[in-house]
């Protein structure tokens, strides 16, 4: 009776466990808390309009995760985005790559649109905002997941955790972007920042398309500092498409505005990644050939011991037996 009833018991726990890992992020703090309407500090405010911005203009996030770092982006005056802030990032789940499935513990990477609907104000996790995943893209490649956020409380199941004075002030300034009239925002979340050197370290990577794929949206923000419009079709993400209404996830991809730089950046990263991939082959044979060499060896000298023992093996030593003390 005592082993049925800690079975139970231990069953209970572990149901309890998976939920939690389930629900991601998810959960809402009850009553009238007013932490979300607080308003940006007068340092944030004077910052802002420094760089010839103020609260309610366009905003972009980037989240970096090998470096645990997230930008806030504001327009200015010149039309273009301008680096406001960077926040450190205290957690994030599972390792550099994408999210695939619900439970995976992954926090996702790629192109996300916020909305005022994808807002929590009254998150457990002190304040969030939803990211959207699945979006788009990750729907036509059948990744499924859920409640992954961008949240305070230094803790993360899937999603990216901030400290609370962090998320406050993130939160903050997105509350006054759709103050403003602007209808989203641009999240963009990256693996790393996205040179062709960091893309070298990863030439053999399982991810590798996936993560060329979204450099072209990260080169057009880094060169031109206004977010791209993107979009899918054949199932992977489409930059500054010339096309009219939204596309299908997995018809024919249509043409797109050419920039010459980014054409530039694309042509320097088939140059590393060709790079790096000699040396993988080299390093490969090499290594190959030191393991045949090594099988050489040892079987030679196998053949002198097959000689010398008249083709059988030598008799193990005797154990001699020690007098007792």
């Amino acid at each position: 009776m005592t082993a049925t009833f800690f079975h139970r018991f231990a069953a209970v726990i572990i149901l309890a466990w998976l939920s939690l890992g389930l629900a991601a992020c998810a959960g809402f703090v009850k009553g009238g808390d007013n932490r979300h309407n607080i308003p940006l500090s007068p340092g944030v405010v004077k910052a802002l309009h420094a760089m010839g911005s103020s609260p309610g203009e366009g905003m972009v996030i980037r989240i970096f995760k090998k470096e645990a770092q997230l930008e806030v982006w504001k327009r200015t005056s010149s039309g273009q985005y301008g680096l406001f802030k960077t926040y450190e990032i205290c957690a994030f789940s599972g390792d550099l790559g994408p999210k695939f499935r619900e439970g995976d513990y992954q926090s996702p990477e790629g192109f996300y649109t916020i909305t005022p609907g994808l807002m929590n104000p009254k998150s457990a996790y002190f304040l969030a905002f939803n990211t959207g995943f699945p979006n788009k893209f990750d729907r036509a490649n059948g990744r499924t997941g859920s409640n992954l956020m961008v949240h305070g409380d230094c803790k993360s199941v899937g999603c990216y955790a901030m400290t609370d004075g962090g998320m406050a002030e993130i939160y903050g300034l997105a509350r006054e972007t759709f103050k403003g009239g602007n209808p989203s925002f641009q999240v963009q979340i990256y693996p790393f920042r996205m040179t062709s050197a960091s893309l070298a370290q990863f030439a053999s990577n399982q991810h590798l398309g996936f993560w060329r794929n979204i450099k072209e949206g990260y080169d057009l923000f880094d060169l031109n500092k206004v977010p791209p419009a993107w979009d899918v079709c054949e199932n992977r993400y489409i930059f500054n498409a010339m096309a009219t209404g939204p596309l299908d996830a997995a018809a024919a991809c249509p043409p797109t505005a050419p920039d010459a730089q980014v054409a530039a950046r694309e042509a320097a990263d088939d140059q590393a990644l060709a790079n790096a991939h000699s040396v993988i082959t080299k390093q490969a044979a090499t290594d190959a050939a030191i393991k045949e060499r090594g099988a050489a060896v040892s079987g030679f000298f196998s053949n002198i011991g097959s000689v010398f023992t008249g083709g059988q093996q030598a008799p193990a030593p005797t154990a001699v037996a020690t007098p007792a003390q």
